[in-house]
Parts: structure tokens; C-alpha cells; sequence
């Protein structure tokens, strides 16, 4: 049996019942969930996810309602310009779309905030369409089973792409599965840290693990730091923000912060990104 069989065969047993993967979620639960999941696990994202979806079941929904309330109800998912995209993008669809989520992938990466990634997820998962979904997972997984490699690239490489596509197969509900199948198979067994060999149901035709799996020889993989840094300084003042139901004074949402200087840029990146605006002199709110 093939990689893509023998994956396809662990996946139908082994596949997480998650929310945006049953029908009732439809392609709008599967857009909110690709936004959400953009570097950020499952398990945090399925509250906020959940309540997201009670709260706006339909792209209108949440396109009637401020770009701040999205914010808001985004929590501490970390990265919060992604709510002010999807609020963004479910405007679109309700103007261009009739609120409807477009299934063609053009329609799709022009949605603001949508780029190649989410845009074949969406097409692929919500309606079955045939396209090469290149998340981080994936990658991995194509990296060490494939191209005998410990990590993919930084970067999506044409050759990458090509060997993506070239692994279609040609039904698109089959590459469809293949999609999700190969995702989950690089979330579960294939991890970038700790791979589970002993349990991955392709080991045996992996090429990674035939060639002795050798160690990663390109550019160091950095992690990302948080704590101190002004990612972290902009949360904590975003947070007071959310918080608050009427515009905050600056020196209580300062107080959230002890670095002055650290503070006072971390506010002005919140006013530049658009995440917070100044309704009068030394207050501000949610936009």
C-alpha cells in the first residue's frame, strides 16, 4: 500500500472529533477555524471557537457587529489582528457572497486576510474541492516520508509545491481526505519535536527513517519568545481594553504594564494595527 493509503486507512480510525470537522459546521465554521488555528493549538481554540460560533453562526452575523467586539471576543488566542481579518472577511462575504462562503479558491484568496494556505484548506475541507494544502503538518510530513528531510524549508519552495501537486490524487474528494489525513498524521505522530515512528502507519515507507533519520542541516529552527517582549506588553494592555465596556484612561491601562517605554510602544503598534483607537485625549477603547 501507498503513503496515502496507508494514511488514509490510520486517519478514518484515528481522526479527532473536532467541531469544524462536522458537517453542521459548514464552510464558514471551517473558515473561522483556520483563522483561529493559525499558530495556535487545538486546545485553546476550541473554547473560544465554540462561543465564536454560538455567538455568530453566519458570516452576517458577525459582519453587523463592530470590528472591536470581534476583538474582544477573541480572548487570548495571541495574535489578535487575525479577528479583525476574519471580521474583515466575513464583511466580504456578506457584500461580495450574500454571505455565503465561496467555494471557488480565486473568490476565497481574495478575501482579506486569506492567503494560498487557507484558502485551499477551506475549498478542500468545506467542499471537497482538489487542491495541495500546505500547512505546517503537512509540510513535515511530505519533508520526511518523500524527501527524506527532518524539516521542510522555511518556505514553501516550488519544488515543495510541485511535489505537493504531483501526490493529488485525482478524485478531489480523495485528495480532499488526503488533505486532512496527512494534517492530522503531522499533528498527532509526525511532530516536529517528538515523532511517534513506533505508532505512524507510514513508517516502513518513510524516507526519513530509511535514511537513519538525519539530523536537520539547514538554517537553525528558532522558537519564538514571548514573555518580556512587547508581544507580550501589547496583550496585557489589549487585554484592559476587552475588558472594559466604555473607553479606558490611559494611566489605568498603563497600569497593566511597568516598562514605560515598553508601553508606550507597545500602544502606539495597537493604534497602527487597528486593534485600538483614542476617542479623546488620553482615552482609549476597542475600535
Amino acid at each position: 500500500m501507498s503513503v496515502i493509503e496507508l494514511t488514509a486507512g490510520w486517519y478514518a480510525e484515528h481522526r479527532r472529533d473536532l467541531p469544524w470537522r462536522r458537517p453542521e459546521a459548514g464552510a464558514w465554521g471551517v473558515l473561522v477555524s483556520e483563522f483561529m488555528l493559525q499558530q495556535t493549538p487545538v486546545n485553546r481554540v476550541l473554547p473560544v471557537y465554540q462561543s465564536w460560533m454560538r455567538r455568530w453562526p453566519k458570516p452576517g452575523d458577525l459582519a453587523a457587529e463592530s470590528s472591536g467586539e470581534a476583538v474582544r471576543a477573541w480572548g487570548r488566542l495571541g495574535y489578535p489582528r487575525r479577528a479583525l481579518r476574519l471580521h474583515a472577511a466575513a464583511a466580504a462575504i456578506t457584500e461580495r457572497h450574500g454571505g455565503v462562503v465561496p467555494a471557488e479558491y480565486e473568490e476565497l484568496r481574495a478575501l482579506p486576510g486569506v492567503g494560498d494556505y487557507t484558502a485551499a484548506a477551506v475549498a478542500s475541507f468545506a467542499y471537497g474541492r482538489r487542491h495541495a494544502v500546505l500547512d505546517t503538518n503537512v509540510r513535515r510530513v511530505l519533508a520526511r516520508a518523500y524527501s527524506g528531510e527532518q524539516y521542510p524549508a522555511t518556505s514553501v519552495s516550488a519544488a515543495e509545491r510541485s511535489l505537493a501537486e504531483s501526490l493529488l490524487p485525482e478524485q478531489p474528494a480523495q485528495a480532499a481526505a488526503w488533505a486532512a489525513a496527512s494534517m492530522e498524521l503531522g499533528a498527532l505522530i509526525c511532530t516536529a519535536r517528538s515523532p511517534r515512528c513506533d505508532a505512524c502507519p507510514v513508517a516502513e515507507l518513510c524516507a526519513w527513517r530509511k535514511a537513519g533519520s538525519p539530523e536537520h542541516t539547514g538554517p537553525a529552527r528558532k522558537g519564538q519568545s514571548y514573555a518580556g517582549t512587547d508581544r507580550q506588553c501589547r496583550g496585557a494592555l489589549l487585554a484592559v481594553l476587552r475588558a472594559a465596556q466604555a473607553p479606558v484612561e490611559v494611566g489605568a491601562l498603563f497600569a497593566a504594564w511597568a516598562d514605560e517605554e515598553q508601553r508606550g510602544r507597545a500602544l502606539r503598534s495597537l493604534l497602527d494595527d487597528g486593534l485600538a483607537v483614542r476617542t479623546a485625549e488620553n482615552q482609549y477603547s476597542l475600535p
